[in-house]
């Protein structure tokens, strides 16, 4: 799951702190996050299911 093909970065990042962000690789199982700025570092790794309902909790919060 660590291979470089399986990251993507947000569609948010762009020009200029476009290197400053999380990236996600994602199997059935499970959901992986990065640093992009320190991508050899250990991600954090979740239970897809819970990383899909915390991605549709972050949808449902207003932004401050």
């Amino acid at each position: 799951m660590t291979t470089s093909h399986h990251w993507r970065k947000s569609s948010y990042s762009g020009e200029g702190d476009g290197n400053n962000c999380v990236e996600i690789a994602h199997s059935t199982a499970q959901v992986a996050v990065r640093d992009s700025k320190a991508p050899a570092r250990t991600p954090l790794t979740f239970p897809a299911p819970a990383f899909a309902a915390f991605v549709e909790t972050l949808k449902k919060t207003p932004a401050a």
